[in-house]
């Protein structure tokens, strides 16, 4: 049942021009985002995680090893649509962070805020260091925060309105966000956590939520009847991750220092009012429940070890609420300043920090402005092969490709052409696997096979395993299944992960009967 808005007055008394004028500081601040990313987001190569999503698009299926159906299902369309060119793949992750950048913003109106606290929400959200090194990445994580503020507005507006019918609409984006990735579901629990302690509760008490509830259900139903069919690789996956030891575990104090850099640490001046705000002030009383949220889901992730980018996606709410507070501060007189103030300082240590978020600079100028940044602020990798990284991971990850898919081409050549129908490539990295089907086919490759991820579910194909031609694999590995081992020159691409630059291994004389008895061995979950 609709009620009377409850959104504050500064938002009720603005004249229709000045609202636009709201609206446009916002829809400018995104759209100079959006020309960011496809400016400069090609000029390196493909992302690992794009070459092995590229395969994934390929064999569509309702889940994967290690994520659900949507990623596969978006590169499926970007791929039909516009291609598969390293440009081809920046544009819908652009428009992802210039919608993300727009939806801070609308958060910020609709808890109240004037143009003023609008356009300080939408800049805190365009320069956050995490969002602007995933807008160039074709991953899950730069969608994400969509879907989790999708409902966070659904709800301020059922705050406003009264609209309990809104609850349609959130279970349909919680379904769909669930579908791009798992965390979906913690966010879910903080925002339930939230409601449920504070007065808001009432919202829950009608068929309107467990409709809402069933729609989100019955849209994640498919991902966990594919998890069932496949005996839960998720899960198993999660367990390998865990006791190999391979990401890097930060203690609760680590966590919220990395908090701090991911968003910009200029930005916390605007996040922590923020949540303050919204736990304590008066004006914010009708959001309250977004506080003990955010508060929940940041224990969540400590609690569980998660890495720092998983909350990355929360803050929007809290710099749109952050701002509302700076603008209300400014009101007086002695506080004016902050209006100038605050935006240039966010603005300015963005532009400190772009050089080792987006690829603005040549990779040889990158190192080296990359190498001054860290020794001042050590940022830690997220997981502990990354150390080793002569570039931030998300640069790293996006050179070699077209080397090793060259390298590999070079010894796939040195195989007589009788054997060449039976010869595999085995890769032992997703990536690798991606890179030689995407790439490879200039160079007359075959596709890849590999025990990695959904790679070992895709199985050896026709292969005997009585010639093969392994991948980023270490020669030890390599001589526990073959007789004959000869390593052949790899790619060497300094600005790579050091384990791709791994020499080409050309195996012959197995020591088994063939690749399908052993594939069971060679799965590879981490």
């Amino acid at each position: 049942m609709a009620r009377e808005s409850v959104v504050p007055a500064r938002a009720q008394s603005e004249s229709p021009s000045s609202l636009m004028s709201g609206q446009a500081v916002v829809l400018t601040i995104a759209v100079a985002v959006l020309v960011l990313h496809l400016a400069t987001g090609s000029r390196y190569g493909h992302f690992g995680d794009e070459l092995y999503f590229h395969d994934c698009a390929k064999h569509l299926d309702w889940g994967y090893v290690d994520q659900p159906p949507m990623i596969a299902l978006l590169v499926w369309l970007s791929d039909h649509l516009l291609g598969t060119s390293v440009f081809a793949c920046q544009v819908f992750p652009a428009i992802a962070s210039t919608a993300i950048v727009w939806i801070t913003g609308l958060i910020a109106r609709q808890m109240g805020g004037g143009h003023f606290a609008q356009g300080l929400a939408a800049l805190c959200a365009a320069c956050s260091a995490v969002y602007l090194a995933s807008g160039h990445l074709f991953t899950m994580n730069i969608f994400e925060p969509l879907f989790w503020m999708g409902c966070v507005s659904l709800l301020l507006r059922m705050v406003n309105t009264g609209n309990l019918g809104l609850w349609i609409w959130i279970g349909v984006l919680t379904g769909l966000g669930l579908e791009n990735k798992y965390s979906m579901a913690f966010f879910a629990a903080a925002l339930l956590i939230g409601l449920l302690i504070t007065p808001q509760r009432r919202l829950l008490a009608t068929k309107w939520f467990w409709i809402g509830l069933a729609l989100a259900s019955v849209i994640f139903l498919p991902n966990v009847f594919w998890n069932i069919q496949h005996h839960w690789p998720f899960f198993e996956l999660m367990h390998n991750v865990r006791a190999s030891g391979r990401d890097v575990i930060l203690s609760p104090i680590g966590f919220i220092a990395a908090q701090l850099i991911q968003m910009n640490p200029a930005s916390a001046l605007v996040w922590v009012p923020g949540c303050v705000w919204l736990l304590v002030a008066r004006r914010s009383k009708p959001f309250r429940f977004l506080g003990p949220a955010f508060l929940a889901l940041i224990g969540i992730l400590m609690v569980l070890h998660g890495k720092d980018y998983y909350a990355a996606p929360v803050y929007p709410f809290v710099l749109a609420a952050g701002a509302i507070a700076i603008e209300d501060a400014a009101e007086r007189g002695s506080l004016r300043w902050l209006r100038i103030a605050t935006p240039a300082l966010v603005l300015s240590v963005a532009l400190v920090l772009v050089p080792i978020l987006v690829p603005v600079l040549p990779a040889e100028q990158a190192v080296v402005y990359w190498q001054k940044v860290n020794s001042l602020i050590h940022l830690q990798p997220q997981e502990k092969s990354m150390t080793y990284e002569v570039l931030p991971h998300h640069f790293a990850w996006r050179f070699g490709w077209d080397e090793l898919a060259a390298a590999v081409a070079h010894a796939y050549q040195q195989v007589p052409a009788a054997e060449r129908a039976d010869t595999a490539i085995f890769a032992n990295d997703f990536a690798s696997a991606g890179a030689i089907d995407l790439l490879g086919p200039q160079y007359g490759l075959p596709n890849a096979i590999g025990g990695h991820q959904n790679y070992w579910l895709w199985g050896p194909r026709q292969y005997s395993g009585q010639t093969m031609i392994l991948v980023a694999t270490p020669i030890t590995n390599a001589r526990r299944w073959f007789d004959e081992v000869s390593a052949m020159e790899g790619p060497h691409q300094p600005f790579a992960a050091p384990w791709e630059n791994r020499p080409i291994l050309l195996c012959r004389k197995p020591r088994f009967k063939n690749l399908a008895e052993v594939w069971p061995k060679l799965k590879t979950w981490d």
